[in-house]
């Protein structure tokens, strides 16, 4: 009877933190570490000034809060701000900026995201997700002559640590 009675109670309490799970007191999440936020930074700058183009690069969490910022010696300086909203737009509507450029135009129903102080709807912002496709962070980049050229150096930032973050 006594082992029955544990055997019940072990069931029970194994049962207990599954049940209570979307109860608890706190949240789990994964975010990029600081180092993969720089290296994935510098992969997008020496992307773009091998393309010709001096640019900055900012990577958030997935949170919206910087993590790394490089800026090329050639790049203007609005390039920090840019960069920056644009990684934070990204990862705060969990949108690439392009995408949200097309769908926040003038005549759209989401027109007045774009009133937000600080959404920049223009190409260059793009999510990073992990293998399993958690937004583990955002990166933002400025200073190319097109904004989808500005995709393009952001997008070669992320497959420089594809593999660290993959799975």
């Amino acid at each position: 009877m006594r082992k029955t009675i544990c055997a019940l109670a072990l069931a029970i309490g194994a049962a207990v933190p599954a049940a209570a799970q979307d109860g608890d007191a706190f949240v789990e999440f994964r975010a990029v570490t600081p180092e993969l936020a720089l290296q994935m930074a510098r992969a997008a700058m020496e992307d773009c000034r091998a393309r010709g183009y001096q640019v900055g690069v900012t990577v958030t969490d997935r949170f919206g809060v910087p993590q790394a910022f490089v800026r090329d010696r050639f790049a203007g300086a609005h390039v920090h701000e840019t960069s920056y909203r644009k990684a934070w737009t990204a990862v705060s509507f969990r949108t690439n900026t392009t995408d949200l450029a097309a769908a926040t135009g003038p005549d759209t129903s989401a027109a007045g995201i774009r009133d937000l102080s600080m959404v920049l709807a223009l190409g260059g912002g793009i999510v990073v997700y992990s293998g399993d496709g958690d937004a583990v962070a955002g990166i933002g980049v400025s200073g190319a002559p097109e904004p989808e050229l500005d995709d393009t150096c952001a997008e070669a930032g992320i497959a420089a640590i594809e593999m660290d973050i993959a799975f």
